[in-house]
């Protein structure tokens, strides 16, 4: 099986490293956080996941919209990465709250929040970390 998609790292030394993703040319960089003996002077890889899942759960939505004639512009994801360090230090809980636009029906909620449910980040994370996922609207 072929990758669709690779992203190179480099380590650069002082837990830094620099990512480039390869059919884009783009890099990022990451830093340990404070609290494992970085400087968290860049995301932190862990971070990266809650940014993956949010930007996941909304992408995936976006999708669904764009197909439906959904207006979902201006929605927001928070996402709240909690540690956890036994047995071991990983990611223990990932809050997810959205800020949704106004004027979606019933209907239209109920199709976004099953499809944020199901994106690809949110299926691919252990079972035993812990994602409440929470949807506010202002109307």
């Amino acid at each position: 099986m072929r990758p669709m998609v690779t992203i190179e790292s480099v380590y650069e030394g002082g837990l830094h490293t620099t990512a480039r993703h390869g059919p884009s040319g783009a890099s990022m960089e990451t830093d340990a956080p404070k609290d494992n003996e970085g400087r968290g002077a860049s995301f932190s890889p862990t971070d990266l996941v809650a940014a993956a899942l949010g930007t996941c759960m909304l992408t995936t939505m976006g999708i669904v919209a764009r197909r439906k004639g959904i207006k979902l512009e201006g929605a927001r994801a928070r996402v709240d990465k909690h540690m956890v360090a036994d047995p071991a230090r990983r990611i223990g809980r990932l809050e997810v709250a959205f800020d949704m636009p106004a004027g979606l029906g019933a209907e239209e909620r109920q199709l976004l929040e099953k499809t944020a449910m199901t994106c690809p980040v949110h299926r691919s994370l252990r079972q035993d970390v812990d994602i409440p996922v929470h949807f506010r609207y202002p109307d």
